[in-house]
């Protein structure tokens, strides 16, 4: 049985996530706070295996409620706010940044269908993040990547740098890319699972922490040096080299690995490059995240002729694609 504790500051809302949640046999609800103190303290005396953190409360705030939770006593926390729903980026990356495990938009619908719609996404998220055991949250050392010295088979020229991140991904991605300098010598293509309409806002909010510049991918996009490009949501996205260049292109809204945008069709389009004699000039990054997306596409890389990368234990929130990732041989470095 999954223990949740429902912070959220509205009465009507509290109640119809509670009745959602209540639904299923393997959740229940075990108390609501009205404000992050409350939630600190219930966090306490309750001991949930995860917590709904509304954002926008009183007395103390949900990023306020997070930090202080996942500094003292880490658990799995779902942030979820109408602020996150309508696309807020700054308030959603600072949820992730603080210590959030997952974020949603506060649950909404109309009719049969939306009520389905909206209990599934719920409880599929609380599932999800039910089985994360978060560290604790304090100043965390940038993931290990290793700086791989460019060969004479690498030609920089045809190279492009592929990463794929999921739970945990957007504090990782935060880090990297700001260790990437403005002239960056080779393009770089991300998938990170998330919310389907944050990706422009994310990507908005990675460019002001960034010296390259970051933005969402638009189909058709070329590839240049020195800027990244961040997955639509509920889209599919690869890549083809064509005329020289490396350029975006936007697929089915069909999911692989249940997800969409998925790490294994970035990272595969890549590998089949290999034909072109380009594979081996690129590199693919797998950072933190729940199950095994990217880690076969990652294989194919390698297999091909590029460097692979992942990022190591200690650093990830979740071990799980990079360790699959490991397990399958599809590491260079760690």
């Amino acid at each position: 049985m999954i223990r949740v504790l429902i912070a959220e500051d509205s009465s009507l809302v509290a109640t119809m996530m509670q009745e959602l949640l209540d639904e299923d046999p393997e959740i229940e609800v075990v108390g609501r706070a009205k404000n992050g103190r409350e939630a600190i303290e219930l966090r306490n005396s309750l001991d949930p295996d995860v917590i709904t953190m509304d954002l926008n409360m009183p007395v103390l705030d949900g990023i306020q409620a997070i930090q202080a939770i996942a500094s003292t006593r880490p658990v799995p926390i779902l942030a979820v706010s109408q602020m996150i729903e309508s696309r807020d980026s700054e308030i959603a990356f600072e949820a992730l940044r603080s210590g959030a495990t997952d974020i949603m938009g506060k649950p909404s619908g109309y009719g049969q269908k939306g009520y389905l719609k909206v209990k599934e996404e719920l409880t599929s998220r609380v599932k999800l993040v039910s089985h994360i055991r978060p560290r604790r949250c304090l100043k965390k050392a940038p993931p290990h990547i290793v700086a791989t010295k460019p060969t004479r088979e690498r030609d920089p020229k045809k190279g492009l740098v592929v990463v794929g991140a999921s739970t945990g991904g957007p504090p990782a991605l935060a880090i990297i890319l700001r260790c990437f300098p403005p002239d960056f010598p080779l393009p770089v293509a991300i998938v990170q699972h998330m919310p389907a309409g944050f990706t422009k806002s994310f990507a908005q909010r990675l460019n002001q922490y960034s010296d390259m510049t970051v933005s969402e991918a638009i189909d058709g996009d070329l590839l240049a040096p020195g800027r990244a490009f961040i997955a639509r949501g509920e889209i599919q996205m690869s890549v083809v080299r064509s005329g020289g260049r490396w350029r975006i292109v936007y697929g089915t809204d069909e999911p692989v690995n249940r997800h969409c945008p998925s790490v294994d069709v970035l990272f595969d389009s890549v590998a089949r490059q290999a034909g072109n004699k380009t594979g081996k000039h690129a590199a693919g990054i797998l950072l933190t995240g729940m199950g095994a997306d990217g880690a076969k596409g990652l294989l194919n890389m390698r297999n091909c002729g590029a460097v692979t990368i992942a990022q190591d234990k200690r650093s990830c929130v979740v071990y799980g694609m990079p360790k699959v990732a490991v397990e399958l041989g599809a590491v260079q470095h760690s």
